[in-house]
């Protein structure tokens, strides 16, 4: 019998991985050796009955490191399980942010950390130039002030720090960049970048905006972790996005380019469903039933579904039928199913989601207000800044109705107001775009 190669064998081997999603619930899945953290979330999708929309992310969480980053598309999940502690965990998460900068670079990039923009004699377009980092030749430049936590103590201490290909450096010289006054921080090629969680609790850093380089060898050892803190989250951002596009260059471009549609080495299909909750539109007006392929087509037959039983659950009041629900009261609670809104879960909760599911603008949840028991908060991101709405209930000719602008836009329940606003702005400073979601596994 002929032996197999060692690649034979590693196409070959299954491994299982343990994936928890937001809720707690957890899936153990058997995967193939060399299948991709991509490939992983499209199986979770597909076992899962999500709607596939670019933005399921497989994230690597160190509780006990207090730490946590989006593994890349292209990444090894049986790899990376290896270098991952007992108490470590995979997290099936949304991350609308893993590739925004391709879209909007500008937004990513203040220019006065980009040296590049530094150097300009204005000739060329800023905006033009911050493209620039997203070519694979080219190599950009961040420099700016960072709080750099001293080896092997409690203490911080803000430094002038620059990126570039070759690696992390702060400057023992105030803000000079001469090699003499370089001292190297970490090296790109064996480390990555990961968020702080709680990190003002459990490393007493001066901001809550901190990140972490974490050697892929290291698994427990602080000594060996490299921790800084910016200002504010758009600088968090800039330093951990220019790290991922300088370690893995056209990487990224490619991973972002690929259609979400490619045939996986594991038989399965990409499901129908067109709704969070997996169910399949139909059609019934013909005389036949139609499955309704076209997502704009289900979200749009979804809305008149919604109208229609509004109308159905009043004419069935007014009639004197008997009713499952009044239509006051299905208006206070038909929100209630949909997967934006979260509950009754405190504003410091409702920013961690959002900031868990990236700081793009139009990222949304909306949550029972802590403050007026009849009342709900819309929380948005607009310019990576969270921001929160009061939706308040109004009474017009014996009818409630709910509006965040005093009553000059009033909706008969929470399920129209979102609606409204996902087309039009109206006060708020965007349309609503995304909305935030846990999924059970």
């Amino acid at each position: 019998m002929p032996s197999c190669s060692p690649d034979c064998c590693l196409l070959h081997a299954v491994e299982v991985v343990r994936v928890f999603s937001e809720d707690g619930t957890c899936k153990m899945v058997e995967i193939l050796a060399d299948m991709t953290a991509r490939d992983f979330c499209q199986l979770l999708i597909y076992k899962s009955h999500c709607v596939d929309d670019n933005s399921w992310t497989l994230v690597e969480h160190h509780p006990h490191l207090g730490l946590e980053r989006c593994l890349e598309d292209h990444e090894l999940v049986v790899q990376i399980q290896s270098t991952m502690t007992s108490e470590s965990k995979f997290l099936f998460r949304k991350n609308y942010a893993r590739y925004e900068f391709f879209k909007n670079p500008v937004n990513f990039f203040p220019e006065q950390m980009v040296a590049w923009c530094q150097q300009s004699d204005g000739s060329i377009p800023k905006s033009e130039l911050l493209q620039n980092l997203l070519n694979v030749n080219s190599c950009p430049e961040i420099q700016g002030s960072l709080y750099v936590k001293e080896a092997g103590k409690k203490s911080w201490k803000k430094l002038f720090v620059c990126l570039r290909r070759s690696g992390l450096y702060c400057s023992t010289k105030g803000t000079s960049k001469e090699p003499r006054h370089l001292q190297g921080i970490s090296d790109l090629e064996d480390s990555n970048i990961y968020s702080l969680i709680s990190c003002k609790k459990l490393y007493n850093s001066p901001t809550d905006f901190g990140f972490c380089i974490k050697p892929r060898k290291v698994l427990t050892d602080i000594k060996e972790l490299r921790f800084l803190c910016a200002e504010d989250e758009q600088t968090r951002t800039c330093w951990m996005t220019a790290f991922r596009l300088l370690k893995y260059g056209m990487l990224l471009y490619q991973n972002y380019r690929i259609p979400q549609q490619k045939t996986l080495h594991t038989n399965f299909s990409t499901p129908r469903s067109v709704s969070e909750n997996c169910l399949v539109a139909m059609d019934f007006s013909g005389q036949t039933g139609r499955v309704i392929e076209n997502p704009l087509e289900a979200q749009s037959a979804a809305v008149e579904e919604g109208h229609a039983w509004r109308k159905r659950s009043s004419r069935m009041n007014v009639l004197g039928n008997q009713s499952p629900l009044h239509p006051s009261t299905l208006s206070t609670v038909i929100h209630r199913t949909q997967p934006w809104f979260h509950g009754r879960i405190p504003r410091e909760e409702s920013h961690k989601i959002i900031r868990q599911q990236g700081l793009v603008d139009g990222l949304f949840l909306l949550r029972d207000s802590q403050s007026n028991p009849k009342a709900f908060v819309l929380t948005l991101c607009h310019h990576q800044k969270i921001k929160h709405f009061q939706i308040l209930p109004c009474e017009d000719d014996g009818q409630t109705f709910f509006s965040l602008d005093d009553g000059n836009t009033k909706f008969t329940d929470l399920i129209q107001l979102v609606e409204f606003y996902q087309l039009n702005k109206g006060v708020l400073p965007c349309k609503l775009k995304y909305h935030c979601i846990r999924v059970a596994l």
